[in-house]
Protein backbone atom coordinates (compact mmCIF):
# COMPACT_ATOMS: atom_id res chain seq x y z
CA UNK A 1 0.00 0.00 0.00
CA UNK A 2 1.33 3.50 -0.82
CA UNK A 3 2.13 5.75 2.12
CA UNK A 4 -0.72 8.07 3.02
CA UNK A 5 -0.55 11.85 3.10
CA UNK A 6 -2.01 13.31 6.28
CA UNK A 7 -3.55 16.75 5.74
CA UNK A 8 -5.37 19.43 7.67
CA UNK A 9 -8.04 20.99 5.44
CA UNK A 10 -9.85 24.25 6.04
CA UNK A 11 -13.35 23.13 7.03
CA UNK A 12 -15.03 26.45 7.92
CA UNK A 13 -14.45 30.19 7.87
CA UNK A 14 -13.56 31.06 11.46
CA UNK A 15 -15.85 33.24 13.53
CA UNK A 16 -13.81 35.03 16.16
CA UNK A 17 -10.93 33.03 17.65
CA UNK A 18 -9.84 30.13 15.45
CA UNK A 19 -11.17 26.77 16.70
CA UNK A 20 -9.95 23.20 16.05
CA UNK A 21 -13.32 22.53 14.40
CA UNK A 22 -12.41 25.05 11.67
CA UNK A 23 -10.10 22.32 10.31
CA UNK A 24 -10.58 18.72 9.18
CA UNK A 25 -7.91 16.02 9.48
CA UNK A 26 -7.86 13.61 6.51
CA UNK A 27 -5.61 11.00 4.90
CA UNK A 28 -5.16 10.79 1.14
CA UNK A 29 -2.76 8.80 -1.06
CA UNK A 30 0.74 10.23 -1.30
CA UNK A 31 0.95 12.30 -4.53
CA UNK A 32 3.29 11.41 -7.38
CA UNK A 33 5.30 14.09 -9.23
CA UNK A 34 4.85 14.71 -12.92
CA UNK A 35 7.51 16.00 -15.31
CA UNK A 36 8.86 19.29 -13.98
CA UNK A 37 7.78 18.60 -10.38
CA UNK A 38 9.33 17.34 -7.17
CA UNK A 39 7.81 15.51 -4.23
CA UNK A 40 8.66 17.21 -0.93
CA UNK A 41 8.49 15.63 2.52
CA UNK A 42 7.52 18.46 4.87
CA UNK A 43 9.71 18.71 7.97
CA UNK A 44 8.85 22.04 9.61
CA UNK A 45 5.77 24.25 9.37
CA UNK A 46 5.85 27.99 10.01
CA UNK A 47 3.08 29.76 11.93
CA UNK A 48 2.48 33.46 11.43
CA UNK A 49 -0.42 35.76 12.41
CA UNK A 50 -1.03 36.62 8.74
CA UNK A 51 -2.36 33.09 8.22
CA UNK A 52 -5.52 34.13 10.06
CA UNK A 53 -6.27 36.62 7.28
CA UNK A 54 -5.75 33.95 4.61
CA UNK A 55 -8.70 32.05 6.12
CA UNK A 56 -11.12 34.91 5.42
CA UNK A 57 -13.11 35.00 2.19
CA UNK A 58 -12.09 38.51 1.19
CA UNK A 59 -9.64 40.16 -1.21
CA UNK A 60 -6.08 40.41 0.06
CA UNK A 61 -2.50 40.32 -1.20
CA UNK A 62 -2.91 36.55 -1.70
CA UNK A 63 -6.06 34.57 -2.55
CA UNK A 64 -7.94 33.12 0.44
CA UNK A 65 -7.57 29.46 1.35
CA UNK A 66 -10.63 27.70 -0.03
CA UNK A 67 -12.85 25.40 2.00
CA UNK A 68 -11.59 21.84 1.50
CA UNK A 69 -8.03 22.90 0.65
CA UNK A 70 -4.99 22.11 2.83
CA UNK A 71 -4.36 24.99 5.23
CA UNK A 72 -1.70 27.23 3.71
CA UNK A 73 1.58 27.70 5.56
CA UNK A 74 5.21 28.31 4.87
CA UNK A 75 7.26 25.15 5.29
CA UNK A 76 10.61 23.52 4.77
CA UNK A 77 11.04 20.00 3.49
CA UNK A 78 13.33 17.58 1.72
CA UNK A 79 13.03 16.47 -1.91
CA UNK A 80 12.36 12.71 -1.88
CA UNK A 81 11.49 12.32 -5.57
CA UNK A 82 12.49 14.60 -8.42
CA UNK A 83 11.44 14.94 -12.01
CA UNK A 84 13.19 18.24 -12.56
CA UNK A 85 16.93 18.70 -13.20
CA UNK A 86 17.27 21.80 -10.98
CA UNK A 87 16.31 19.98 -7.77
CA UNK A 88 17.77 16.65 -6.75
CA UNK A 89 17.07 14.00 -4.15
CA UNK A 90 17.97 15.15 -0.66
CA UNK A 91 17.79 18.88 -1.39
CA UNK A 92 16.21 20.98 1.35
CA UNK A 93 13.66 23.42 -0.01
CA UNK A 94 11.20 25.97 1.30
CA UNK A 95 7.84 27.05 -0.02
CA UNK A 96 4.18 27.38 0.86
CA UNK A 97 3.52 23.64 1.11
CA UNK A 98 0.76 23.71 3.73
CA UNK A 99 -0.37 21.58 6.66
CA UNK A 100 0.41 18.16 5.22
CA UNK A 101 3.10 15.50 5.16
CA UNK A 102 3.85 15.65 1.42
CA UNK A 103 3.54 18.30 -1.27
CA UNK A 104 4.17 18.58 -5.00
CA UNK A 105 6.08 21.62 -6.22
CA UNK A 106 8.08 22.94 -9.14
CA UNK A 107 11.25 25.07 -9.08
CA UNK A 108 10.22 28.62 -8.29
CA UNK A 109 7.67 27.28 -5.81
CA UNK A 110 10.28 25.14 -4.05
CA UNK A 111 13.34 27.25 -3.36
CA UNK A 112 16.62 25.86 -1.96
CA UNK A 113 17.34 26.68 1.66
CA UNK A 114 20.49 28.84 1.99
CA UNK A 115 23.40 26.47 2.66
CA UNK A 116 25.27 26.27 5.94
CA UNK A 117 22.46 27.29 8.30
CA UNK A 118 19.96 25.33 10.41
CA UNK A 119 16.72 24.78 8.48
CA UNK A 120 14.62 26.63 11.04
CA UNK A 121 16.58 29.85 10.57
CA UNK A 122 15.27 30.03 7.00
CA UNK A 123 11.72 30.43 8.34
CA UNK A 124 12.62 32.77 11.19
CA UNK A 125 15.51 35.08 11.83
CA UNK A 126 16.90 35.01 8.26
CA UNK A 127 13.56 34.09 6.66
CA UNK A 128 10.39 36.03 5.97
CA UNK A 129 9.91 37.14 9.57
CA UNK A 130 13.44 38.53 9.82
CA UNK A 131 13.09 40.15 6.41
CA UNK A 132 9.81 41.74 7.45
CA UNK A 133 11.59 43.38 10.38
CA UNK A 134 14.58 44.37 8.25
CA UNK A 135 12.73 46.11 5.43
CA UNK A 136 9.89 47.48 7.53
CA UNK A 137 12.16 49.12 10.06
CA UNK A 138 14.93 50.34 7.76
CA UNK A 139 12.99 51.31 4.63
CA UNK A 140 9.86 52.73 6.29
CA UNK A 141 11.01 53.53 9.82
CA UNK A 142 14.34 55.01 8.75
CA UNK A 143 15.78 55.08 12.30
CA UNK A 144 18.50 57.60 13.09
CA UNK A 145 21.12 57.34 15.86
CA UNK A 146 19.79 58.62 19.16
CA UNK A 147 16.12 58.27 18.25
CA UNK A 148 13.57 56.42 20.37
CA UNK A 149 12.03 53.35 18.72
CA UNK A 150 9.05 51.50 20.20
CA UNK A 151 8.07 48.00 19.05
CA UNK A 152 4.84 46.18 19.94
CA UNK A 153 4.63 42.42 19.78
CA UNK A 154 8.27 42.82 20.70
CA UNK A 155 8.90 39.24 21.87
CA UNK A 156 7.57 37.80 18.64
CA UNK A 157 9.68 36.63 15.73
CA UNK A 158 9.37 39.90 13.79
CA UNK A 159 9.19 42.39 16.63
CA UNK A 160 12.25 41.07 18.42
CA UNK A 161 14.36 41.38 15.28
CA UNK A 162 13.01 44.86 14.47
CA UNK A 163 13.98 46.12 17.92
CA UNK A 164 17.46 44.65 17.74
CA UNK A 165 18.06 46.16 14.30
CA UNK A 166 17.12 49.53 15.79
CA UNK A 167 19.72 48.95 18.53
CA UNK A 168 22.30 48.13 15.86
CA UNK A 169 21.53 51.56 14.41
CA UNK A 170 22.25 53.25 17.77
CA UNK A 171 18.66 53.90 18.78
CA UNK A 172 17.04 53.69 22.18
CA UNK A 173 14.50 50.84 22.02
CA UNK A 174 11.41 50.12 24.11
CA UNK A 175 9.52 46.88 23.60
CA UNK A 176 5.88 46.13 24.46
CA UNK A 177 5.12 42.46 25.21
CA UNK A 178 2.80 40.31 27.29
CA UNK A 179 4.18 38.87 30.52
CA UNK A 180 7.21 39.22 32.76
CA UNK A 181 9.12 36.38 31.09
CA UNK A 182 8.93 37.98 27.66
CA UNK A 183 9.86 41.41 28.97
CA UNK A 184 12.85 39.98 30.84
CA UNK A 185 14.06 38.25 27.68
CA UNK A 186 13.83 41.51 25.75
CA UNK A 187 16.04 43.44 28.15
CA UNK A 188 18.44 40.68 29.23
CA UNK A 189 19.04 38.82 25.97
CA UNK A 190 17.75 40.93 23.09
CA UNK A 191 19.33 44.13 24.41
CA UNK A 192 16.23 46.35 24.53
CA UNK A 193 16.63 49.39 26.78
CA UNK A 194 13.25 48.85 28.43
CA UNK A 195 10.13 46.71 28.14
CA UNK A 196 6.48 47.31 29.00
CA UNK A 197 4.28 44.42 30.12
CA UNK A 198 0.89 45.29 28.62
CA UNK A 199 -0.73 42.60 30.76
CA UNK A 200 0.43 44.12 34.03
CA UNK A 201 1.18 47.78 33.32
CA UNK A 202 -0.65 50.82 31.97
CA UNK A 203 0.93 51.17 28.54
CA UNK A 204 0.18 54.85 27.98
CA UNK A 205 1.54 55.89 31.38
CA UNK A 206 4.69 53.79 30.91
CA UNK A 207 5.25 55.27 27.46
CA UNK A 208 5.15 58.77 28.96
CA UNK A 209 7.73 57.71 31.55
CA UNK A 210 10.05 55.86 29.16
CA UNK A 211 9.67 58.16 26.14
CA UNK A 212 9.44 61.68 27.64
CA UNK A 213 10.55 63.28 24.36
CA UNK A 214 8.17 61.21 22.29
CA UNK A 215 8.42 58.19 20.00
CA UNK A 216 10.38 58.75 16.80
CA UNK A 217 9.65 55.34 15.23
CA UNK A 218 6.81 53.02 16.19
CA UNK A 219 6.89 49.51 14.68
CA UNK A 220 3.35 48.19 15.14
CA UNK A 221 2.52 44.49 15.17
CA UNK A 222 -0.70 44.59 17.17
CA UNK A 223 -2.97 47.52 16.30
CA UNK A 224 -5.90 48.24 18.63
CA UNK A 225 -5.52 50.18 21.90
CA UNK A 226 -1.71 49.89 21.94
CA UNK A 227 -1.48 51.59 18.56
CA UNK A 228 -3.67 54.36 19.96
CA UNK A 229 -1.45 54.68 23.05
CA UNK A 230 1.66 55.01 20.88
CA UNK A 231 0.05 57.55 18.55
CA UNK A 232 -0.63 59.67 21.63
CA UNK A 233 3.11 59.80 22.32
CA UNK A 234 4.65 60.28 18.87
CA UNK A 235 7.31 62.92 18.36
CA UNK A 236 7.48 65.50 15.61
CA UNK A 237 8.22 63.90 12.22
CA UNK A 238 7.69 60.41 13.64
CA UNK A 239 7.35 57.36 11.42
CA UNK A 240 4.71 54.74 12.26
CA UNK A 241 5.27 51.40 10.52
CA UNK A 242 2.17 49.21 10.28
CA UNK A 243 3.34 45.60 10.10
CA UNK A 244 0.38 43.75 11.62
CA UNK A 245 -2.69 44.00 13.83
CA UNK A 246 -2.93 40.75 15.75
CA UNK A 247 -5.21 42.27 18.41
CA UNK A 248 -8.05 42.35 15.87
CA UNK A 249 -7.39 39.26 13.78
CA UNK A 250 -9.90 37.12 15.66
CA UNK A 251 -12.60 39.74 16.13
CA UNK A 252 -15.91 39.38 14.30
CA UNK A 253 -16.03 43.15 13.74
CA UNK A 254 -13.10 45.43 12.85
CA UNK A 255 -11.69 47.19 15.93
CA UNK A 256 -12.56 50.88 16.40
CA UNK A 257 -10.27 53.26 14.61
CA UNK A 258 -7.55 55.02 16.63
CA UNK A 259 -8.71 58.17 18.41
CA UNK A 260 -5.30 59.81 18.14
CA UNK A 261 -4.91 59.97 14.36
CA UNK A 262 -4.86 63.78 14.48
CA UNK A 263 -1.48 63.51 16.17
CA UNK A 264 -0.14 62.54 12.74
CA UNK A 265 -1.19 66.00 11.57
CA UNK A 266 -0.10 67.87 14.67
CA UNK A 267 3.32 66.18 14.73
CA UNK A 268 3.72 66.07 10.93
CA UNK A 269 4.20 62.32 11.23
CA UNK A 270 3.84 59.53 8.68
CA UNK A 271 2.05 56.18 9.07
CA UNK A 272 2.47 53.51 6.41
CA UNK A 273 1.69 49.84 6.00
CA UNK A 274 3.65 47.32 3.95
CA UNK A 275 3.84 43.71 2.80
CA UNK A 276 7.26 42.08 2.80
CA UNK A 277 6.61 40.44 -0.60
CA UNK A 278 6.99 43.92 -2.10
CA UNK A 279 10.71 43.56 -1.35
CA UNK A 280 11.16 40.18 -3.03
CA UNK A 281 13.84 41.46 -5.48
CA UNK A 282 15.92 42.57 -2.47
CA UNK A 283 15.56 39.42 -0.33
CA UNK A 284 19.18 38.47 -1.03
CA UNK A 285 20.38 41.74 0.47
CA UNK A 286 18.29 41.25 3.59
CA UNK A 287 19.24 37.61 4.13
CA UNK A 288 22.92 38.46 3.79
CA UNK A 289 22.78 41.24 6.35
CA UNK A 290 20.66 39.30 8.85
CA UNK A 291 22.94 36.30 8.61
CA UNK A 292 25.99 38.51 9.15
CA UNK A 293 24.47 39.89 12.37
CA UNK A 294 23.41 36.47 13.67
CA UNK A 295 26.83 34.95 13.04
CA UNK A 296 28.51 37.90 14.74
CA UNK A 297 26.35 37.38 17.84
CA UNK A 298 24.60 40.73 17.34
CA UNK A 299 21.10 39.35 16.80
CA UNK A 300 19.51 37.10 19.43
CA UNK A 301 16.58 34.95 18.40
CA UNK A 302 14.30 32.38 19.94
CA UNK A 303 12.37 29.51 18.37
CA UNK A 304 9.29 27.87 19.88
CA UNK A 305 9.19 24.41 18.29
CA UNK A 306 6.17 22.18 18.88
CA UNK A 307 5.97 18.63 17.50
CA UNK A 308 3.56 16.50 15.48
CA UNK A 309 1.30 17.32 12.53
CA UNK A 310 -1.69 16.36 14.67
CA UNK A 311 -0.92 19.46 16.77
CA UNK A 312 -1.09 21.98 13.91
CA UNK A 313 -4.33 23.71 15.03
CA UNK A 314 -3.18 23.91 18.66
CA UNK A 315 0.19 25.31 17.56
CA UNK A 316 -1.54 27.95 15.44
CA UNK A 317 -3.62 29.02 18.44
CA UNK A 318 -0.46 29.67 20.48
CA UNK A 319 0.04 32.84 18.41
CA UNK A 320 -3.26 34.30 19.58
CA UNK A 321 -3.08 33.29 23.23
CA UNK A 322 0.39 34.71 23.86
CA UNK A 323 2.01 31.34 24.57
CA UNK A 324 4.86 31.56 22.07
CA UNK A 325 8.17 33.32 22.63
CA UNK A 326 9.97 33.92 19.36
CA UNK A 327 9.30 32.17 16.07
CA UNK A 328 6.49 29.62 16.24
CA UNK A 329 7.33 26.39 14.40
CA UNK A 330 6.01 22.83 14.26
CA UNK A 331 8.32 19.91 13.51
CA UNK A 332 6.43 17.10 11.82
CA UNK A 333 9.17 14.72 10.63
CA UNK A 334 12.87 13.93 10.53
CA UNK A 335 14.60 14.33 7.18
CA UNK A 336 14.00 10.94 5.49
CA UNK A 337 17.26 11.14 3.52
CA UNK A 338 19.26 12.62 6.42
CA UNK A 339 21.88 15.37 6.38
CA UNK A 340 19.76 18.05 8.08
CA UNK A 341 22.14 20.95 8.84
CA UNK A 342 22.59 21.92 12.48
CA UNK A 343 23.76 25.06 14.22
CA UNK A 344 27.54 25.05 14.73
CA UNK A 345 30.26 27.36 16.00
CA UNK A 346 30.16 30.49 13.88
CA UNK A 347 26.78 29.68 12.30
Amino acid sequence: MPEMNRQWLLAARPQGLVKPSDFEFVETPMPAPEDGQVLVRNLYLSFDPAMRGWMEDRPSYVPPVQIGEPMRAGSIGQVIESRHPELKLGDFVQGTFGWQDYALAAPGLANPVPPGIPLTWAMGVVGVTGLTAYFGLLDLGKPKPGETVVVSGAAGATGSVAGQIAKLHDCRVVGIAGGAEKCAWLTREAGFDAAIDYKGERVRERLRELCPNGIDVYFDNVGGPILDDCLAQIAQNARVVLCGGISGYNESEPPPGPRNLMNLVIQRARMQGFIVLDYLPRFGEGVGKLLEWVRAGKLAHREDIQHGLENAPATFLRLFTGKNLGKQLLKIAEAPLGNEPQASEGS
